[in-house]
């Protein structure tokens, strides 16, 4: 299992991901960084994404949908704030209608994402902070946390496949 580490603090309004890799932090990095990686793992395997636009530059935009096991679609849109190769990225993430607007009623997640060498192996934390404790119980009740830890779980495969190219 890739996720080493969760937690869920009310009080800071965080959910926290670790997650170790057997891969360079430059590996890792390329996962956020290339669009055709992210969806191969950005959702759970039940969910896959899609992303239409991904612009990986501070203030860029990605604009991606999820597609259900029924073919329903969930729009959702990243702004990213910074970015400083390959050990910190910074994403505004949403909810989205279906022209790629924010849904407001919604709000946004702030997230941290680190990359850094860890004994050998490379560590992936992503802190996803909530506007409100409202926010952070009903994602929590829409299966974030069991979405992401799947999500996670993916990359694995992702990177096993590199080495056996």
């Amino acid at each position: 299992m890739t996720v080493v580490s969760f937690q869920k603090d009310t009080e800071a309004l965080t959910l926290t991901f670790v997650a170790d890799f057997d891969a360079s932090v430059e590996r890792v990095w390329r996962l956020w960084e290339d669009p055709r990686q992210l969806e191969r793992w950005w959702g759970p395997p039940t969910w896959p994404a899609t992303f239409e636009r991904h612009d990986f530059v501070p203030g860029g935009r990605s604009n991606y949908y999820m597609t259900g096991p029924e073919g329903e679609k969930g729009p959702g849109w990243w702004v990213i704030t910074a970015i400083e190769p390959p050990h910190r990225l910074e994403f505004e993430d949403g909810f989205a209608d279906d022209n790629g607007d924010p849904v407001a009623e919604m709000g946004s997640v702030r997230a941290v994402v680190t990359v850094e060498e860890a004994e050998g192996r490379t560590r992936m934390t992503l802190v996803s902070t909530f506007e409100s404790l409202e926010q952070l119980q009903k994602m929590t009740e829409m299966g974030m946390e069991e979405g992401m830890r799947q999500a996670l779980g993916q990359i694995d495969t992702m990177l096993a496949e590199d080495d056996r190219a």
